[in-house]
Order: structure tokens, then C-alpha cells, then sequence
């Protein structure tokens, strides 16, 4: 019987771990059926001479909920070799939520996740109330990836309680209520439960999220649900606790051990994002000692960490720390080609100068823009290196700093990037989480964020940067990295792993030349709203499910993507 895709001439990078190999690779029916010397036809062929061969790329932190409706291929991800995302995180997800009450959940997203409410608008169409009756709209939309849902603890809080959910305590009838949500959810397929205790998430009107009015019992109450189900992990956005030397210490063991008592009583995974902070040295190193303590008291409990800084990506096509000062409010308001006239005004540099001193209006959330700090400001010259600070170019040129900034975006027609780090700042820091047995390579947020990050790349930036430029791991052990921990830590059985009976996904890559390219300002999504995305080079083919989904980074045209579904509802 004849195949239907070989991949010929391969070096093969199997996720294990263990050394790579020259073989073959045979898939029929989507799935590896054969490895070797392959000698059969196939309908179609990849050469993948002088290329690795591994597993497809597993991103477990993403918030494509929205954007799965008009972008089935889950750009920019898709592009730098992820094959399966995990979407709902935080707890912010499009459903249980009935049509007629979208406005609450489009106001937990907005702000918090910086997704446009008129992209939502126009490109999400409604047909859903219950999380059951969402995840088979998802089963039916067009996929170029698979995705997994998690359901979220602020879409239940406002489907049981509407606009209170926003304002009171949870009463014992609503939580009753959640529960029976969390219960339908889990045995449809959710592959978890997730939620947001972190002050960064507000509505636009400054009030928090759906979740950060529960209390602690009511989380224990949710997460106790899948305990008793024995399925589903616990994703969180935690308390704040990590942000500054300043916070007392014994708060931060209060929440570290609520956490630890929790994963042991429900027996559940518990998981959340981990960085290291200048503001707040040492801090993340209570959280590595938490996940061995969690461990040791016989729970389980796993950290998501970066491949680099988590920077804010900073342009006058999108933000500037200024953008709310006087003066500068005004400009950037108007058109970008009036906004060019302005800034080149020499009789407007001074107010500009000065008003950029003014003091920063309202707190930054999430991945808005801080305060310029012009030292740790830097101009994106290139993806992966060194950047020189704001501050060092301003030395070079004689100039005010803001000055600066508005010279080299006039310069470039506004196309420079500037880099405001927010967490992960030490590299070697980084380098020390990304070795940690009990942390997982991910954290993209992709999908969210859409004008303020771009870290759809972080899996490619692992292979050319701490590859190939750092050789701080070898091929070997980044794809077991982004392949089998990741799909072993959300229960993809079936992915992660070259091996016979597994699912077909796949990446063709050139370890020598593949890495990200420059961001852009693009508006592609629905109403014209815009949004950062990222190519990458050196990936011949990304093929999902046995299909192939790009070729040298081209759509074929396939939609071979599918819906990742718990383990309740695939048994």
C-alpha cells in the first residue's frame, strides 16, 4: 500500500533526546507508519536532505480563542514551527457565554489581553453559549495547527453571575453554579481550568478582571472539581508576590503555600508562568524551591518559562512610554503621516522633550508601556545580539534620549523597534530557568498582546540563539524542549515524539540558518485593527497531521489542523 508522504534524506531529531539519526519517514492516514529506508511510493515527497527532522513545535501558553475564528493557520506561530497550541490561559476564554452577554467577556479580554474588541466584533461569529457547545464550534472551524481549550475561570464567574462578577463575593448557589460549569467543561474536552489572581489584569474602566474577585476557597472549590474528576490541569496567572523586593515575604509563602497544598489535595498539575525580575532579585528563586516542595509533598506542579527577555516591543506605529503625556497625546492621535509633520517641527522638540518628563498618567498593565527608563530601553537592531540602549545611542548623538527616539523613528519612517525589557533581563538567569527539570520552554501569549509583544518566536529564538550561538544545549535536548516535555505536560499522548503510531506532525529545518526575522506592524486582523507579527527563515516545511501545512513559510493551502481534546472526552 502506497503512502501518503515521505520525508527522504532526513537527519532525524526524534524528541527523545537521544541522538539524532539518518532515516526516512512514512506517514499514512496522518499518522508515522514506518521509519527507515523507505522504498514505497508516496503520493507526496519532501526531500529533506541536509535538514533536521523533528516533532511539530508544542506552545502550552496561548490566547488564540479569539483569534482561531479568522486566522485558522495561528499566525505568527505557526511560522517558526508550533504544530499544537494550548488557548484559554489566565483564565480568559470566549465561553460558557451566551451571545446576548459577549460585552462581559469582551471586557475581561481587552485590556488584560490586549485584544481588540472590534476585531472580536467583527470577526468572531457567535454561535455558542455553553463551553460543550464552544468546543464543537471549534471541532468544526477550518484548522491549519491543532488547539487545545482550556475554559476559563472569569468567562464562569460572569456566565453565573453577570455583572456581580465584576463587583461581589461568590455566593454558595454560584458556586455551585461554576462547579457544574467546570464539571460539563472538563468531561467536554477542556484540557484544564485556568484563572488570573494578578493585579496587571484590569478592564478598560480599571476595574479588575471576572477572577480577581474570587476568594481563595472559591479557586479550591473550582480546582477541587477536576480532582474529583482526576483530569484537567490548573493553569494560573498568580498573586503579586514576585514584583518587587519591597513585597513581604511572609505573603509571598502565605500564597506559595496555598499553592502547594492545593496540588496535593486535588491531586491535579498545577502550572504558571516563572521569570526573573531586576526589581526583584533572588524573588524566583522561592518559586524553584516551591516546585521542589511540591513535589516532595507529593503534588505536582510545573513552571513555564522564556527563551529570552520578556520585552514590551515598543514603535511609533503602535506604542511609546509617551503616548499619554501632554502634547505627545495629541500627535499621536492623528494620522502617522501627520504625526511624521509634527515630530519633524523643530519648534515642537523642546515640548516634546518636556513633556515626555511629565509623570507617567495611570498604572501600566500588562504589556503596556512603562515609563521610559532609557537605560534599559534598547533599539531592536537586529533580532538575536546585543541591543544598545536609548541612552547610549542619545551619548552618541549629543541629544536628549527622547530626542533620539524620534530622530531614529523619523529615519527608519517609523519602522524601529525599541525593547522595553519587563522580566527575564539577566540571560544567564534565563538560561538557569530554561534548565530547570520541572519547567517547560513556552509562554508566547500569542494571540494576545497583539500590538505590545512578539513572542510567537521564542521557540525558534532557543534553536539559533541557545543552539547555535550559545551552544548552551545541543539540538538534541532543545527539541525534547518544545516537543515531548511540553506535549507529556499537557497530555498529548500522541504528540511530541517521532516515533511509529504517532501523530504525523512535523518540522523540515536548517539548524545552521533557521531563526526569527524583524517584526512588523501589520493590519490583517478584522476591521482593520493591527497587530506585531514575526516570520522566520530556515523551515522548509511544517506539516500537521500528515498534511503539509507551509512550504519554505507558503500556506499550501491545507487544513489539516485539529481540536485537542481532554482526556475525559477522548475516553
Amino acid at each position: 500500500m502506497s503512502l501518503d508522504l515521505v520525508i527522504k534524506n532526513g537527519t532525524v531529531v526524534d524528541g527523545s533526546g537521544l541522538p539524532r539519526y539518518r532515516a526516512d519517514v512514512g506517514v499514512r492516514h496522518g499518522r508515522i507508519v514506518t521509519i527507515g529506508r523507505i522504498r514505497e511510493r508516496a503520493r507526496e515527497v519532501i526531500d529533506a536532505d541536509g535538514q533536521v527532522v523533528t516533532p511539530g513545535f508544542i506552545d502550552g501558553h496561548t490566547h488564540m480563542d479569539a483569534q482561531i475564528f479568522w486566522d485558522p493557520l495561528g499566525t505568527s506561530s505557526c511560522w517558526h514551527g508550533i504544530t499544537s497550541v494550548v488557548m484559554g490561559n489566565c483564565g480568559f476564554t470566549l465561553a460558557p457565554c451566551a451571545k446576548e452577554n459577549k460585552h462581559l467577556v469582551v471586557r475581561n479580554l481587552q485590556r488584560a489581553e490586549d485584544i481588540p474588541p472590534a476585531a472580536m466584533e467583527a470577526g468572531i461569529d457567535w454561535r455558542w453559549t455553553t463551553f460543550p457547545e464552544f468546543l464543537d464550534c471549534l471541532e468544526a472551524l477550518p484548522k491549519g495547527i491543532n488547539f487545545g481549550a482550556y475554559v476559563g475561570h472569569s468567562a464562569i464567574r460572569t456566565y453565573v453571575m453577570g455583572e456581580r462578577a465584576f463587583e461581589k463575593p461568590a455566593s454558595e448557589d454560584d458556586l455551585k453554579a461554576m462547579e457544574r460549569e467546570v464539571r460539563d467543561a472538563i468531561r467536554a474536552g477542556a484540557i484544564g481550568f485556568t484563572t488570573s489572581r494578578s493585579p496587571a489584569h484590569e478592564t478598560p474602566d480599571g476595574r479588575y478582571v471576572a477572577s480577581r474577585l474570587a476568594t481563595w476557597d472559591e479557586v479550591r472549590r473550582l480546582v477541587g472539581v477536576m480532582g474529583d474528576l482526576n483530569a484537567g490541569i490548573f493553569e494560573l496567572a498568580g498573586e503579586n508576590v514576585d514584583r518587587s523586593k519591597d513585597v513581604d515575604p511572609g505573603k509571598r509563602r502565605d500564597y506559595h503555600t496555598r499553592l502547594r497544598d492545593l496540588a496535593v489535595e486535588s491531586g491535579r498539575p498545577i502550572t504558571f508562568g516563572l521569570f526573573s525580575r531586576k526589581d526583584a532579585p533572588g524573588i524566583y528563586k522561592d518559586y524553584v524551591n516551591l516546585l521542589d516542595e511540591t513535589a516532595a509533598a507529593g503534588g505536582r506542579m510545573f513552571a513555564q518559562v522564556h527563551s529570552r527577555a520578556l520585552s514590551a516591543v515598543l514603535s511609533f506605529r503602535t506604542q511609546t512610554p509617551f503616548d499619554k503625556m501632554p502634547v505627545w497625546k495629541e500627535i499621536r492621535a492623528l494620522p502617522l503621516e501627520e504625526q511624521k509633520a509634527k515630530f519633524r517641527d523643530p519648534a515642537l522638540r523642546p515640548q516634546l522633550v518636556q513633556a515626555a518628563k511629565a509623570r507617567f498618567e495611570g498604572a501600566p498593565r500588562g504589556t503596556e508601556a512603562r515609563p521610559a527608563v532609557f537605560e534599559w530601553l534598547f533599539v531592536m537592531e537586529s533580532v538575536h545580539g546585543t541591543h544598545r540602549s536609548v541612552a547610549d545611542i542619545a551619548r552618541q548623538r549629543n541629544c536628549d534620549p527622547v530626542e533620539a527616539m524620534i530622530d531614529l523613528a523619523l529615519e527608519t519612517d517609523f519602522n524601529v523597534f525599541f525593547l522595553q525589557p519587563i522580566a527575564n533581563e539577566d540571560q544567564d538567569i534565563a538560561l538557569e530557568l530554561m534548565k530547570l527539570p520541572r519547567a517547560v520552554v513556552t509562554f508566547s501569549d500569542s494571540g494576545a498582546h497583539v500590538s505590545q509583544l512578539m513572542d510567537s518566536s521564542l521557540q525558534t529564538h532557543l534553536l539559533a540563539y541557545w543552539v547555535r550561538e550559545r551552544q548552551a544545549f545541543t539540538l538534541e535536548q532543545a527539541v525534547r524542549m518544545l516537543t515531548l516535555v511540553p506535549a507529556t505536560q499537557w497530555g498529548f499522548a500522541d504528540r511530541g515524539l517521532i516515533r511509529q503510531g504517532m501523530a504525523a506532525d512535523f518540522v523540515v529545518f536548517d539548524p545552521n540558518t533557521i531563526a526569527a526575522e524583524m517584526p512588523e506592524v501589520v493590519h490583517d486582523l478584522p476591521a482593520g485593527a493591527k497587530r506585531l507579527t514575526q516570520r522566520c527563515r530556515g523551515i522548509k516545511a511544517t506539516v500537521v497531521n500528515g498534511q503539509v501545512l507551509l512550504d519554505h513559510g507558503k500556506h499550501t493551502g491545507a487544513l489539516p489542523g485539529r481540536l485537542l481534546r481532554g482526556p475525559l472526552a477522548r475516553a
